[in-house]
């Protein structure tokens, strides 16, 4: 995986507020690509929503300002993205947003831009308190996605992924999809409060690992903004291995099987493995979203 080291990054697409305490509001998180997995821990093992880090909200200490930013002030060119994992992330969401940008056009509409907030410990959501343990997560009440560096340790370590770099972009533009379901009004379908095999919380998640596959498929011709030449200019098939075994770690059958010892499908919200890859590889292989729809 590798960036033109002559691109300008676009840090105002990515909020760096790690070292920063930020006030939240009063919803509950929604979306998410391990989100869920946090409350599924806490199912299993007991453990309370505020142990979780996630909460109704409350008064909380006004923000301080960051002692770090150091996404603003280090990540200028794909150069600093090949060499800087939060970097990485910049370029992989001015990516991914390129492309979302270009197919709305494409299609006729207008895409709206999803910020990206790097936080570190706590942060404060219009979807309400989040900690590091929710892992990475989309907001549609404020309509940004929230990312602790830290989990892609976790992804290896605790979930069993091989890692790399385009593990972490796959994560990333998993809750990019989510962001276009937000405004398609899909991701609303998985609100109706049931689990399993077949629900639509099941179904939204597929969804937006194929919409991942669709911006895996045209990120190295998708045209940044600015130079005219894609910002993305090499994904190799390990690479887009990487991903897959990524995905398939995050499966509800494998998480179910590594923390409690059994699979109980009745309980799934995310997919299995097998199916997770099944749809990330349908949007890699079609390059279309429109062959993404996992309610049929």
């Amino acid at each position: 995986m590798q960036f033109d080291d002559d691109a300008n990054l676009d840090t105002s697409e990515v909020k760096d507020v790690r070292g920063s305490r930020v006030p939240g509001g009063r919803a509950t998180i929604g979306g998410g690509i391990i989100g869920v997995i946090a409350l599924i821990l806490g199912l299993l093992f007991g453990v309370g929503p505020d142990q979780l880090g996630l909460s109704s909200g409350g008064d909380e200490p006004a923000a301080t300002a960051s002692s770090v930013a150091q996404v603003q002030q280090s990540c200028r060119t794909g150069a600093d993205a090949n060499t800087r994992e939060d970097c990485r992330i910049v370029a992989v969401v001015n990516s991914v947003q390129d492309y979302w940008r270009s197919e709305y056009t494409r299609r006729g509409g207008r895409y709206g831009t999803a910020p990206t907030v790097m936080f570190s410990g706590r942060v404060g959501t219009a979807c309400g308190q989040a900690g590091s343990a929710v892992g990475p997560f989309y907001c549609p009440g404020d309509r940004q996605v929230y990312l602790d560096l830290g989990f892609f340790e976790e992804l290896r370590t605790t979930f069993g992924s091989t890692g790399g770099p385009f593990a972490q972009a796959y994560v990333v533009a998993h809750e990019y999809g989510h962001h276009v379901q937000n405004l398609m009004g899909t991701l609303a379908r998985a609100q109706d409060g049931r689990t399993g095999a077949d629900s639509n919380a099941v179904r939204v998640e597929l969804q937006a690992d194929c919409y991942a596959g669709v911006w895996a498929r045209h990120a190295t011709t998708t045209p940044d903004e600015k130079t005219g030449r894609p910002l993305l200019t090499r994904l190799t098939e390990e690479d887009i291995r990487d991903g897959l075994d990524a995905a398939a770690a995050v499966g509800d059958d494998r998480i179910q099987e590594r923390f409690q010892g059994r699979v109980t499908p009745e309980s799934w919200t995310h997919g299995s493995a097998a199916q997770r890859q099944q749809w990330f590889r349908q949007g890699y292989r079609t390059g279309d979203m429109a062959q993404c729809n996992t309610f049929r």
